[in-house]
C-alpha cells in the first residue's frame, strides 16, 4: 500500500505574505495533496488585517493548486468566496488516508468538545489559531494552527500527515510537534 503525503494549512485569513509562504511550504514539502480548513480570505471582525491582506493573492496562489486543493468552509468564509474559487469549498471532508478515517473540518463547529458522529481516528481542525496534537478517547485531534495569524503564543504553523506521521511545522520547516500514529 503506498502512503500520501498530505499538507494541512488553516486560517489564511487572506494574508499575502503568508500566500506566499504556502508557495515555498509546497515548494518544499511536496505534497501529494493539500487541505486547507478554512478562513481563506476575510480576516473576521474579531481579528486584525494579515500581514500584507490581499485576498486576491490567496486566491491566485489556491488556485494555482487546485488539482491537489479540498477545502473546507471557516466561520469567516462566505459563499460568494466560491466565486473566485476554482475548487469546491466543503462543509467538512471525511477519507481514509494511510490506512487511518481522518476527518476534516474548520472548528467552529466540531472540535475536541463537540465531536462529530462520523466514524474517525484523527480529526483535524483550525479555527483556534493555536498548534496541537492531543489524543482523547481513543480518538486523535490534531490542530496545525494558523499560518497567518496564531494565537497564545504559538508561532505561524502547519502539519503534514506522513507515511507514519503526523508533523506540526513551523512556517520555516521546524518541527514543533510529532506524532506516531502507526507501529
Amino acid at each position: 500500500m503506498s502512503f500520501m503525503r498530505v499538507l494541512v494549512v488553516s486560517d489564511i485569513h487572506g494574508s499575502g505574505v503568508y500566500a506566499d509562504k504556502l508557495k515555498e511550504i509546497i515548494k518544499k514539502e511536496k505534497p501529494e495533496k493539500i487541505i486547507v480548513l478554512g478562513d481563506l480570505y476575510y480576516h473576521g471582525p474579531r481579528n486584525p488585517l494579515t500581514d500584507g491582506y490581499d485576498p486576491m493573492k490567496v486566491t491566485k496562489v489556491l488556485n494555482s493548486v487546485k488539482d491537489k486543493l479540498e477545502v473546507v468552509r471557516g466561520n469567516c468564509d462566505a459563499e460568494v468566496d466560491q466565486m473566485v474559487s476554482e475548487f469546491d469549498i466543503k462543509e467538512h471532508i471525511l477519507e481514509k488516508i494511510n490506512g487511518k478515517n481522518m476527518f476534516f473540518t474548520h472548528g467552529h463547529k466540531y472540535n475536541i468538545d463537540n465531536v462529530p458522529t462520523e466514524d474517525f481516528d484523527i480529526m483535524f481542525y483550525g479555527h483556534f489559531h493555536t498548534c496541537f496534537i492531543k489524543k482523547y478517547d481513543n480518538q486523535l485531534f490534531v490542530n496545525p494552527g494558523s499560518i497567518s495569524l496564531p494565537k497564545e503564543n504559538t508561532p505561524h504553523s502547519y502539519a503534514m500527515i506522513e507515511e507514519k506521521d503526523i508533523v506540526i511545522k513551523d512556517v520555516d520547516g521546524n518541527v514543533i510537534e510529532e506524532y506516531r500514529y502507526k507501529e
